[in-house]
Formats: structure tokens, sequence, C-alpha cells
């Protein structure tokens, strides 16, 4: 007799379904700890790994850096090399540093008048984003630019319009970009709350943010010295631009009287500020990362002057202190500046070809004045 034939089951089970696993949600990056996060502007010289371990030595545990040379325009390839740029985020992951700032170049301008330059500023922050994300860079901090001729109202438009433009077709992935404040000096967008609150909630749309420097809110007229002050503006930039939309500031004392609309930085207080007033903002419950009232992952960056070795480890601790914290312990015996290229910088300062040193290697106006294609 036949073997008798296997029946097939063909009634539908829903619980056959094939059903996709939910992607998982994503995952803060460990910096985001609810601890304040301190650094400063570290040099891409000979790699951009150097940066990583110079904020390592200098006991940070944050960073800003130039992905490119800030004074000049892109003369090279806009892209890293994806060797070099996994080696970077591999590195930083060890490290556990965060957030990684890459500050824009000196010589965009997106509000310019002059089409040209509006063009080139465009390319060049765009390809400051390309350069951001592939380092795995948290923020992207740019200037406004300058007015020119132009209505402070036909200005804000352009350079809204130039970031919208800059970012079309751009995965920013987790790069966020971030509007800086200046000092007022000339023509210079962005020296009033107001102003840069325009720009952000102009760019709502790809999640803009601010990134405020104590010495350009100082020089343009915000009082940050006593309590009474630092209330008012912090009220201010609530209303303006909204703290939450605040996660970087750069922490700098200002060699410039209070309303001098001029970009000077200082050691952290040994300026016109002071340390009192630093350590009032760096302890302010709705200035930290500690929530209710602060922003989980704020960073304080400074960007001070190095005028001899280890200001910059100095300046570091410093910060540390006056938060009342205990940061990373700092290698000693580090600088960026060391003394044989303290020795070439005076050498070349008295030659007239450079005016000073500082970690971000910033040049006096007056010096950028002498170039028309760095005018803004």
């Amino acid at each position: 007799m036949p073997d008798a034939q296997p029946t097939l089951d063909v009634q539908f089970d829903p619980e056959d379904e094939y059903r996709p696993e939910p992607e998982p949600e994503p995952q803060p990056p460990a910096w985001m700890d609810g601890s304040l996060r301190i650094g400063i502007h570290t040099s891409i010289a000979g790699s951009y790994i150097n940066a990583l371990e110079s904020a390592r030595k200098l006991g940070c545990t944050a960073l800003q850096i130039f992905s490119a040379s800030p004074r000049i325009w892109q003369g090279g390839p806009a892209r890293i090399p994806e060797a070099d740029a996994a080696a970077f985020r591999a590195r930083r992951e060890e490290l556990g540093l965060g957030p990684l700032v890459a500050h824009a170049n000196y010589l965009i301008n997106l509000a310019a008048t002059q089409p040209m330059l509006r063009t080139r500023s465009i390319q060049a922050f765009h390809d400051e984003l390309v350069r951001a994300t592939a380092l795995g860079a948290d923020f992207v901090v740019v200037h406004p630019g300058s007015r020119g001729e132009g209505t402070p109202a036909q200005s804000l438009a352009t350079a809204v319009e130039s970031i919208k433009q800059a970012t079309k077709r751009m995965p920013l992935r987790h790069a966020r970009i971030l509007i800086e404040n200046s000092a007022g000096q000339g023509s210079c967008l962005g020296c009033s709350l107001e102003e840069i609150g325009e720009l952000v909630h102009g760019l709502a749309v790809i999640e803009a943010g601010a990134c405020l420097d104590t010495a350009h809110l100082f020089a343009s007229g915000y009082e940050l010295r006593t309590e009474a002050g630092l209330a008012s503006t912090i009220a201010q930039i609530d209303a303006s631009i909204g703290l939450n939309r605040v996660p970087v500031f750069h922490a700098n004392d200002s060699k410039i009287p209070l309303g001098g609309r001029v970009d000077r930085h200082a050691h952290i207080g040994k300026g016109k500020i002071g340390a009192e007033a630093f350590e009032r903002l760096l302890r302010h419950p709705r200035l930290g990362a500690a929530q209710p009232e602060g922003l989980v992952g704020r960073a304080f960056i400074a960007e001070t002057p190095i005028d001899d070795p280890g200001d910059d480890r100095r300046n570091v601790a410093r910060l540390w202190e006056l938060a009342g914290l205990e940061g990373p312990k700092a290698d000693s015996s580090f600088s960026m500046l060391t003394p044989a290229l303290k020795k070439k910088m005076v050498k070349l300062k008295a030659s007239g070809r450079v005016r000073g040193t500082s970690s971000r290697r910033k040049s006096s106006g007056k010096k950028k004045a002498k170039k028309p294609k760095a005018s803004r």
C-alpha cells in the first residue's frame, strides 16, 4: 500500500506574518552624561588626531577645531580621506571627548551682498559641513557675516537663505549648525541677541542653534559682571533665542571694556569680565548641563590667548576651578605653544608678520583688513 502523502497546512495564521524588528532608539553619545563639558580650541597641525591628543593632555572633556585653514579660501581637496576621518572618530570615542565643535572659516560671509563673495561663501560653508560630518562633529559654529551696504533685515534674510543653500542635499547626520554672536565691530551681524534669535528661528527647519561668546556679549554691551546683569542677560537669551538652543558657550574673558564693540580675548579671570563673573556664570544652574534647569551636554570652550607655554592648560584648569569641578588630570608639561614655537612667534611678531598668538591663532582686525579677499 503506498505511503500516505503529507497534508500541507495552508491556513493563514496571523502569528506567521513577518514582522520586522523595530529600529532601536538612538542612544545619546557617552559625553551627554549630565556633566558640564569644558574644553579649548586645539590645533590640527600634523594630523586631526593631534587635536584630540592636545585636548586630552590639557585636561579637557570637549574641544573645538578648524577642519582646514581658517584664513584662506580652500585651495586643496574639500574632503577628508575616509581612513583619516575613521581614525579620528575611533580615537575620539576611545578618549570620550565631546562635544566636538568645528569652527568655520573666518572668510565666509553668508550675508554678503556681492554675488561672487556670497556664492564662494556658500560653497566654502558647504565644504565645512562635509568635513565636519566626516569627522563626526556634533556642532559647526559659523559667524553670520557682515551686512556691508545692506540693511540689517535684508542681511539677516540673506544669511538665512545662504545657510539653507549650503545645506541643500547635505545630510548633516548628527552635526548641528550654531550661529555665533559678534562683538559689534563694524557692520558685522549678530551683535545683539535679537539678531541671533532671528537667524536661529529662521533656520528652524534645520534645527540650528546658537553659540554665545562671553567676550563678544560683554563687548556688545551685555553686563555679565554682576548678579543682576547676568540674570538680565539670561532672560534676554531665553526670550530671543531660548536657552535650550544654546548648547555651546565660548568662554573668553575680554580685554575690551563693557560695550567697547571690539573682539579681543583675555585669559580667564584676567580681563574686564573677571573671575567672580565667570564663577557665577559657570555655576549658574540654567547655564549648566544638569537637568531640570540645564541642558544636557552643554559645553564651555575657551578661545583664550596663548602668550606663554602653558597658558592653554592654565585657562582650562581655571575654568574647572571656577566651575567648582574637578576635571581630568592634565599633563603638566604639555602646551600647544612650545618654547621653540614661542621663540619663532616672537621673531615673526618683531618682523610685523603676526600680531599675537591665541589658541585659535587669531590675528587682529587691522591685519585682516589689509587683505581685500579676506574682507567681510
